[in-house]
């Protein structure tokens, strides 16, 4: 289970739950002590040793100002040759942004206007919903097929009606696809670009998950496909090294979008941390090993999570996830709440407590489990829960025995 990876020991089963309930962070703090936190998008993972050295040598030197430099980009640019064979990330088609959401948002405010629609493929990252219409956009759903994946038909159908309320349309896409945890194929992605093509709509894709592609699959950046020369992305290093508190992305335009990327504002390059670039860019640039341990120790996780489900809640149903360490499970046949009283909807971000209904809300109060709920994923989220499996193989195991545990319970009573 422990096995090293280039000399590097899986991360996730480096810390123990004690040294874990020391973080300070929201996956920790926001639940009683007796609550195992599976939910918001944080690993317990150590962090990446090139990582840490990189901001120990920074503080050492008192080296906390101002970022400066495209040291970040080249990282970047240097990782997708290497890893995905992509030699498409020209440093002068990039910019420094807070981090992925807030870049997506400046990225729509250069290619729509307030009073546009962005069409989305849910359910999906609630954060889509909540930024984007607090930015003054529409949000127009394209459910996914029930397979999890992008039904080109119903996007086709989506970009029509979009056109036919906007002037400009906009297509904010996950890839790979959270929650489902579907990884694109290079023929869906070129799909989706022919049809953006077709219909005049741009296409943003979030990409932040992009490293986190598990055996079996392959990543394909969406802007390496025909059609999409004319997209953007947003990524960064956040997701794949667990640096969600050391803000820094990067902005990617196609090589048709230059003279957008150009109108992006000065000021939006102040919003990154400097340590959070130099903690992104070492990640980069020589956090693979580490990386390659983390990808063994969730492939052991996905298959353990399997097993568990199998043997603890066999009603469950889901589909195990390609890339991501999230796991999209259909509770609906466990009957343990009123459907009727949850509805599909969206919500302030993934699995805020105040957000909390149907089995999410059970797992919490019968199992001391949380989890993310899935009816603030839009469409088709209702009846589901998100679950972080990015932790110990101890901790998933009495996490899931908890959970099938409440609900023999709760059969019985």
């Amino acid at each position: 289970m422990n096995e090293p990876s280039g000399g590097v020991a899986n991360p996730l089963e480096q810390l123990t739950p004690q040294e874990l309930r020391e973080r300070t962070s929201l996956k920790w703090r926001t639940h009683p002590a007796d609550v195992l936190p599976l939910w918001v998008a944080e690993m317990d993972a150590v962090l990446a040793e090139p990582v840490a050295e990189a901001l120990r040598a920074a503080i050492d030197r008192g080296d906390t100002g101002y970022p400066f430099g495209t040291g970040y980009a080249e990282a970047l640019a240097a990782f997708a040759e290497r890893r995905w064979g992509w030699s498409g990330v020209e440093v002068s088609r990039t910019a420094i942004v807070p981090d992925v959401m807030l870049g997506i948002v400046e990225v729509l405010r250069l290619i729509t206007d307030r009073g546009d629609t962005v069409v989305v493929s849910a359910p999906v990252y609630p954060p889509f919903y909540a930024f984007v219409s607090h930015d003054g956009r529409r949000v127009l759903e394209a459910p996914l097929a029930p397979d999890g994946r992008v039904d080109l038909a119903v996007l086709d159908a989506a970009f029509s009606r979009a056109r036919a309320q906007s002037s400009r349309v906009a297509y904010l896409m996950s890839n790979p696809h959270n929650p489902t945890g579907v990884v694109h194929s290079h023929a869906e992605l070129e799909g989706i670009a022919a049809l953006a093509r077709r219909h005049g709509v741009r296409v943003v894709s979030d990409e932040i998950h992009g490293p986190l592609v598990l055996p079996g699959a392959t990543f394909t950046p969406y802007l390496s496909v025909d059609g999409a020369e004319n997209a953007f992305a947003v990524t960064s290093a956040s997701k794949a090294w667990n640096l969600a508190g050391l803000k820094a992305a990067l902005a990617i335009a196609g090589p048709e979008s230059r003279s957008d990327l150009a109108r992006l504002p000065e000021e939006v390059s102040h919003g990154p941390s400097h340590l959070g670039i130099l903690a992104h860019t070492a990640a980069l640039r020589h956090g693979e090993p580490w990386l390659d341990a983390l990808l063994i120790g969730l492939d052991q996780n996905r298959a353990l999570l399997g097993s568990l489900l199998a043997e603890h809640l066999p009603e469950v149903r889901w589909t195990p996830p390609q890339g991501t360490y999230l796991a999209w499970l259909d509770c609906r046949e466990l009957s343990l709440y009123d459907a009727r009283a949850e509805t599909d909807g969206v919500g302030e971000g993934p699995g805020i407590v105040s957000e909390l209904a149907g089995p999410a809300r059970f797992f919490l109060a019968e199992a001391k489990v949380a989890l993310s709920s899935g009816h603030v994923f839009g469409a088709g989220g209702a009846g589901h829960v998100r679950l972080n499996f990015a932790t110990s193989q101890a901790t998933l195991t009495e996490a899931v025995t908890r959970m099938g545990r409440a609900t023999s319970r709760a059969a019985t009573t």
